[in-house]
């Protein structure tokens, strides 16, 4: 269905504007969809990416800035979001004894066994969700949506 029906307008959209809302609504829709898989797990898009980053650090602990720059979605509830890992056990927070605003965050052994039961089901529905393209279109859009973010204003 193209986004004219979707948004019910009979106007004819210019191509920039029908472009840029499209990919605002299919990236709400994608949203929907992985919120969905993961409302089973009690665990939101952006506590994921958090438990994904620390577990990619390799035993190394993070601050919140670093976690901030690789987050996907950026937002400043960082805090807040290893708040809500920490009370799940997921990770754990220690703060420096010699400059208490020196805070280390770590993926807790119990956040490893959630990532490994979880990632499979993530996988499988990342495969799922883009079923309807050939390898070849996938690369071609991971290329236009890489040409997409460099532009420079």
């Amino acid at each position: 269905m193209n986004i004219e029906k979707i948004i019910k307008t009979d106007i004819e959209l210019p191509l920039p504007k029908k472009v840029v809302i499209n990919l605002l609504y299919t990236e709400n829709w994608i949203m929907d969809k992985i919120n969905i898989e993961l409302k089973t797990y009690d665990i939101s898009l952006q506590q994921f990416n958090v438990l994904r980053i620390l577990k990619g650090q390799k035993e190394k602990p993070a601050n919140l800035s670093t976690i901030q720059e690789r987050m996907v979605t950026k937002m400043s509830n960082t805090t807040r979001l290893v708040d809500k890992l920490i009370s799940k056990g997921y990770v754990k927070r220690i703060t420096c004894k010699s400059n208490r605003r020196k805070v280390e965050i770590t993926i807790t052994q119990q956040g490893k066994v959630f990532l490994d039961e979880i990632n499979p089901i993530m996988d499988e529905f990342e495969n799922r969700i883009t079923s309807n393209f050939s390898t070849k279109e996938l690369a071609q859009l991971n290329e236009l949506l890489n040409k997409f973010r460099n532009y420079n204003s």
